[in-house]
Formats: structure tokens, C-alpha cells, sequence
């Protein structure tokens, strides 16, 4: 299956009470293909059409204040158009599970893959991961939808747009009684009609404080939900997951960082690189809120270091991925943009990349693959 339908298939699994949409590409397959799902009856689904983003976001975020587990998908602008409640959504602490297809964010509008669309919502209080292949956002669904609700925190689930989305990729898919073991019911939470509790109150200068402080704790709490979780499912199914894949990372002197389908071809130039002698190693980050800093900080240490980065932050002289790296361990670190607006990333371009690396003819920050034909 694509990355799309493989989502669309997690879902039906799952069969979740309610799910709002609006189509946009390349999300657009994930709800098609629930849709017939839904008009074949094989879900119970509640599954609504809306008229925008905004007003997709708006009706999860009701179902799931009333109680109801609740899932949805988007991309690129139409993460744009729901800003607002994206936020909110945080902030009333609704285990909302949104599945996004990566895209690029306009002008110019373009609809193919970068990580502009996401990473400037680390702030939103939303939980992050993002996934390699087709396999990882298939059971990053359900790792995620136990998580989310293990801590009352809604969660975005990555997967880079056409490169995973529209990409036929082989995969191993659980049995339905096995999901509904896995996941379970959900847990019992306050809401609407359950509690006499009032959300989206206005909170004034004694009160919003503590909310955020509320809000960084729960964030914090998943670091310790999310290896239980992860652990239950490589014991039920055995597929191992973790907040990072640290690869051949031990006794490397120079190690890449990266996030998404991006870590498959640099994985093989780590190797060609291994077999000639190279102490080259990748870390492949899937959570990336929470941000594993404790984690990785006695894995980079004393190492030298690329972060590759499918996105920038302008003005700033380093990329979103590379300050947080900076900012959890002190290392001797260089940043190399590429790939925005989908501009392929071939592996013989990481090659080149890692080549430059270890020649450590790299800049502190510079672009790759842009064309100098077109004037700036």
C-alpha cells in the first residue's frame, strides 16, 4: 500500500467515533480511502465534511470534549488554517490523533514535501512524530493513539508528502482482533457530560500561567508513557520502536541527523561509508516532541555532527532540527538545508553530502542542491 492507504487502513482498525476532514494534498488519500471504508460499512464511524480546516479541527475538538476517540488529517496549508484550534486543542488536553501528509507551505504554493508545515508547530503542545516509511506510520498509529491517551495530549503523526504518501511500499499489517487488544477502550477522562468541568474558559493573569505549566508537564510525562508503550508493542508484535533510531552510532566519529523517508538512503551511504572504513553513524529522530534531549545527549557527545534539515527558519542561523540538537548537546555541528519544496534528494546526493562531511568541507550553515541559474 501507499503511506495513505496504509493510514486509512490503521484507521478502520481502530475504528474510531468520530472523524472530520477537509481534502488537501497529499493528505487527501488518507480520508479517501477511509471514506469508502465508511460507505462500506466496515466502520461505525461518525465521518463528517466539512467546509474548511478550521472547522475540521473545530468539530474534533468538540466530539472529543464530549468523550468521543476521535482522528483526522491534513497538510501544509490546511495546518495553516488551523492554527487556531490547533492550539486549543492542546490546551484542552483532547488526545485528537492527526496524521499529515508533509508538505511544503506557500507562497508559492507548491504541494510537494518539506517539514515547513509541522515544525513550526512544536510549540502548540501537540505531541510529534515523525516516521520513516510506510510500516512506521502504520504502527505509529496505534503507538500513538495509546500514548495520546495515556496523557491527554493530541498528537500529530508525520509522514513525508508523495515520498511516503503516494509511495506503494510493502508492509506488515496486524489482525483486527490484535488492534482492538492493543488499544483497548479508551480510557476514562473528564468531559463535557461526564464531570461538571468548563472548557475553553477565559483565563486572565492569575490562572493562564498554570495552564502552560500544566500543559509542559503532560509533555513531559509522555517521555515516560512513550517507551512503555512502545515496549508493550514490540512485545505484542514484535516491531521495536523508539523517540530515535541511534544507527552504528557507538564508535562513530561523525554522525548524520535526520527525520523521515530521508534516513532510508542515508542509512545505505553509512553503510558503503562503514565498508570502507569511515566511523560514520545516523540518528534518526522520531519524536520530536517530545524532543529526546536527555536521551541523546551521551550519544553525541565528542561527536562531530550533520543535521540534515528538510526546512529552515529564516533569520536564525540554524535550521529548526539543528537548534534542537544545539540546544541538547554541546557538539561540534554543521547544517545542511535541502530538499525544500520537494526537490529530490537522491542517494547519490547524500553521498556527496556525507563525502563533504567527513572532508569537514562543510560550512556552520549552507543550502544543498539549489539551482544558480535563477537570479536572487
Amino acid at each position: 500500500m501507499t503511506g495513505g492507504d496504509a493510514v486509512a487502513y490503521a484507521m478502520k482498525q481502530i475504528n474510531p467515533e468520530v472523524v472530520s476532514a477537509y481534502p488537501i494534498t497529499p493528505q487527501t488519500p488518507i480520508i479517501e480511502g477511509f471514506s469508502k471504508y465508511y460507505a462500506d460499512g466496515e466502520v461505525d464511524t461518525e465521518l463528517i465534511d466539512v467546509e474548511s480546516e478550521h472547522s475540521a479541527m473545530s468539530l474534533c475538538i468538540g466530539a472529543s470534549a464530549a468523550g468521543a476517540r476521535v482522528m483526522t488529517a491534513s497538510s501544509s496549508q490546511g495546518l495553516a488554517y488551523m492554527f487556531e484550534v490547533i492550539y486549543a486543542a492542546a490546551g484542552l488536553r483532547l488526545p485528537i490523533i492527526m496524521n499529515v501528509g508533509n508538505r511544503a507551505l506557500s507562497a508559492p504554493i507548491n504541494i510537494h514535501c518539506d517539514h515547513s508545515d509541522t515544525f513550526p508547530l512544536r510549540e502548540s503542545g501537540w505531541l510529534q512524530v515523525y516516521n520513516e516509511n510506510v510500516q512506521e506510520v502504520y504502527d505509529t498509529n496505534f503507538i500513538g493513539l495509546r500514548i495520546a491517551e495515556k496523557v491527554n495530549l493530541p498528537i500529530m503523526i508525520m509522514q513525508d508528502g508523495f515520498y511516503t504518501t503516494h509511495s506503494v511500499q510493502e508492509f506488515n499489517t496486524l489482525k483486527d482482533s490484535d488492534v482492538k487488544t492493543f488499544i483497548g477502550k479508551p480510557p476514562k477522562r473528564d468531559t463535557l457530560f461526564n464531570k461538571k468541568i468548563t472548557m475553553g474558559s477565559f483565563a486572565l493573569q492569575d490562572s493562564y500561567y498554570e495552564t502552560r505549566i500544566q500543559l509542559h508537564r503532560a509533555m513531559e510525562s509522555a517521555r515516560d508513557v512513550i517507551p512503555l508503550v512502545q515496549k508493550e508493542f514490540a512485545k505484542s508484535f514484535n516491531r521495536k520502536y523508539d523517540l530515535f533510531e541511534a544507527y552504528k552510532i557507538d564508535d562513530a566519529e561523525y554522525v548524520v541527523v535526520v527525520v523521515n523517508s530521508t534516513a532510508g538512503i542515508i542509512r545505505k551511504s553509512v553503510d558503503s561509508l562503514r565498508k570502507s572504513g569511515k566511523r560514520i553513524g545516523m540518528l534518526k529522530i522520531r519524536f520530536f516532541r517530545p524532543f529526546p534531549y536527555k536521551e541523546i545527549r551521551h550519544l553525541l557527545a565528542g561527536k562531530r555532527v550533520l543535521v540534515l534539515d528538510r526546512n529552515t527558519s529564516f533569520g536564525s542561523e540554524l535550521s529548526p532540527l539543528a537548534t534542537e540538537i544545539k540546544a541538547s548537546v554541546d557538539v561540534d555541528l554543521v547544517n545542511v538545508v535541502f530538499g525544500l519544496g520537494g526537490r529530490d534528494f537522491y542517494q547519490e546526493d547524500a553521498d556527496k553530502v556525507l563525502a563533504k562531511f567527513l572532508r569537514n568541507q562543510i560550512k556552520k550553515f549552507e543550502f544543498y542542491g539549489y539551482r544558480d541559474d535563477l537570479e536572487f
